[in-house]
């Protein structure tokens, strides 16, 4: 486990990459998406791994690249935030597939015990080229997501839905006592 590691999930359009924009601007270290990434990739190439095409191959892929993420982030310092992980990968790859989360690969490649979600929220939820589904599947996502990190023995703690300035102090002041500080 890397204490270090701190995840912000929740619901699509809830304001995580611009809280991460914010958190990077203050110098701390950060992982973008990886599910924006793969969408990107396949965007510009075949296509075939695009959450509305094949949500299965793009939930693998996600995995792997979470796994990825980890190792390069190995080496860095301080806090390092990551804009959704490994535990987002396997519950979309479980609501598609219906088995139930590898807990062995997620126990081995844990996160900090506290993580933070944003909210369904609709006021700035928006879709573009790269997020096509609706508020209401994000919302079924941030419910799965609001249940599996407890259950994996996370602690979950829900941005309030505040100014993105307002929400890195709400998050750095959460994180002050915590291990990695």
């Amino acid at each position: 486990m890397s204490e270090k590691f701190v995840v912000i999930s929740g619901c699509s359009g809830g304001g995580k990459s611009t809280l991460l924009a914010e958190l990077d601007a203050r110098g701390f270290a950060t992982v973008e998406e990886p599910g924006r990434r793969i969408v990107a990739q396949e965007m510009a190439g075949p296509g075939l791994a695009l959450p509305w095409i094949d949500m299965a191959a793009f939930a693998q892929r996600a995995m792997a690249l979470a796994l990825e993420d980890r190792v390069r982030a190995g080496d860095l310092q301080g806090w390092v935030f990551f804009d959704r992980g490994l535990v987002d990968a396997a519950v979309a790859l479980e609501s598609v597939d219906g088995g139930e989360l590898d807990r062995s690969v997620l126990e081995a490649q844990r996160y900090n015990r506290t993580v933070f979600l944003t909210p369904p929220w609709r006021e700035i939820y928006v879709t573009d080229p790269e997020r096509q589904h609706g508020f209401e599947e994000a919302v079924a996502e941030y419910d799965r997501l609001e249940r599996a990190y407890p259950a994996l023995g996370y602690e979950v703690i829900v941005l309030p839905r505040i100014g993105v300035s307002e929400r890195v102090n709400f998050v750095l002041a959460r994180l002050e006592n915590l291990p990695g500080a």
